[in-house]
């Protein structure tokens, strides 16, 4: 079910729908050849509601697909989008993203085997796991016949295989998990365990430099925001990413650095983030623990 009540337009041909689980949203965008889909959804069967708010929009016959990055909110519903629009439908994702689709779906469909109260359960392990298998490392460019829409690798953050869209005629920036909004989390992001937090901040100042202050931009969960929107949430996860230097350079310890840290976000929502932004400082940046 939508909390839009199916696709609505944010941009000339740009329509975004948004559904309750995980408050995901799941984009179109058209051109005189069909509809390009970005992110299809967790399930096989949260995807065939998808398609059915895609047939009813009735702008178009899809494509193409397009994963933002491996998580399975994003990605579960590729199977069911080629089952309906055919075989040969091309389905896009950053080369790193794409080679770990498989694992990341396995995971996932692991703590779900280990929770079969939870209510989604069934249709998550019933659905297959159906990688990207047109990829790229950097940017690719699409053509929806008059319209060129833009897929670019600005880094490493939300997972090592970000992707966002980038649609230059109507300003719309599709951001993918690098932008949240959504009230489910607080607006906080995903700063899961398989995140770059030092690396996110380099990689939304990339996409920043390639929105206007007219952008729509659209998140990988929530309501569509503007160009100060992913301004300060970039500044906030630049706070989070310079906490970790000066913690590990002034010799805290991982275990005692959210204790000790200052932080913009809840310490409950961070316990990743700073796990994961302490493996990844290089031996110079780290002192002996402190005694």
């Amino acid at each position: 079910m939508a909390l839009t009540a199916g696709f609505q337009e944010v941009a000339d041909r740009v329509w975004v729908a948004r559904y309750e689980w995980f408050d995901v949203n799941v984009t179109l965008v058209g051109g005189t050849d069909g509809l390009l889909v970005v992110d299809t959804n967790a399930s096989a069967r949260a995807a065939r509601a998808v398609i059915e708010d895609i047939r009813r929009l009735g702008a178009g016959e899809v494509v193409g697909v397009v994963n933002t990055h491996e998580h399975f909110d994003h990605t579960l519903g590729n199977g069911e989008l080629r089952a309906a629009y055919g075989a040969a439908l091309p389905l896009y994702a950053h080369e790193t993203a794409a080679v770990r689709t498989v694992a990341s779906g396995e995971r996932l469909k692991q703590r779900y085997a280990e929770a079969p109260e939870d209510p989604h359960a069934t249709e998550v392990l019933e659905t297959e796991i159906v990688p990207a298998d047109t990829t790229f490392s950097s940017v690719r460019a699409l053509h929806l016949g008059e319209r060129m829409v833009e897929l670019i690798h600005p880094g490493r953050g939300h997972t090592a295989g970000d992707l966002v869209v980038r649609v230059p005629d109507a300003d719309v920036m599709l951001a993918g998990d690098l932008v949240e909004e959504s009230a489910l989390t607080n607006g906080v992001p995903g700063f899961g365990d398989d995140c770059y937090p030092l690396d996110w901040p380099l990689s939304l100042d990339v996409v920043l430099a390639l929105t206007t202050p007219a952008s729509v931009v659209v998140p990988g969960h929530g309501a569509p925001v503007d160009r100060d929107f992913v301004e300060e949430q970039r500044d906030t996860i630049g706070v989070v990413a310079e906490t970790i230097r000066d913690l590990a350079a002034r010799g805290v310890p991982l275990d005692q650095a959210l204790e000790v840290g200052q932080w913009p976000y809840p310490r409950e929502d961070l316990a990743a983030a700073v796990r994961r932004g302490y493996e990844q400082l290089p031996r110079s940046q780290k002192r002996l623990p402190l005694v």
